[in-house]
């Protein structure tokens, strides 16, 4: 049977995103075929918005609304804490969990030779100059406890040391190869809580 070409092309992009198969993709599409037109408008005005609607904080790099970001120009935070993730959706679940409030410095992803991504391609290098400025006392790296985020977590260290300043890591309220975006509030809130010098 000959599909339609319409429902052919949206399963197509549906599966490139990512830990969405064949499978689940046609079965979207057709979640999708039977709602009605203004909830499918909605979507597609939404999914079209998304890009445009958001911007990278320059200091920070997570994304929001502004530049820079309501966290890095909130006045009430400790500006003598970085906590260093991988992605802006560990800085969401992380404030979800309302325990930390300093600052944050996304790095876009993790040091993964295999994949090509090696510390130029990250926010890596832009953290040295908020760590030279001084304000920061310590600096928390919330990397996820993977093989790549243990060898950022290392690199970053390397390069902080010199700037005299209290290094920490999370504690291992998170089990090994998990992924923080993943992690309840309250096994985050221990490994902070937890965090070590590195």
């Amino acid at each position: 049977m000959k599909i339609a070409r319409a429902i052919a092309r949206l399963a197509e992009a549906l599966e490139k995103l990512p830990g969405i198969g064949p499978k689940t993709a046609q079965r979207l599409t057709f979640y999708l075929l039977h709602n009605p037109q203004n909830e499918l408008d909605s979507f597609a005005a939404a999914l079209s918005n998304l890009k445009k609607d958001t911007k990278e904080c320059r200091f920070c790099f997570n994304v929001a609304e502004t530049d820079p970001c309501p966290i890095c120009t909130d006045g009430q935070r400790q500006q003598d804490q970085i906590c260093v993730v991988e992605n802006p959706l560990d800085v969401l679940v992380i404030e979800k969990g309302g325990f930390y409030h300093g600052l944050y410095h996304v790095l876009g992803g993790a040091i993964s030779p295999l994949n090509n991504i090696g510390p130029e391609e990250l926010h890596l290098y832009d953290l040295l100059p908020r760590l030279k400025s001084g304000l920061a006392k310590e600096l928390i790296l919330a990397t996820n406890p993977t093989m790549e985020g243990e060898a950022t977590a290392m690199f970053i260290a390397k390069q902080a040391v010199k700037f005299n300043l209290k290094i920490t890591r999370l504690g291992r309220g998170l089990p090994t190869g998990a992924d923080i975006e993943y992690a309840d509030e309250q096994t985050l809130s221990r490994a902070f809580e937890g965090r070590r010098e590195f």
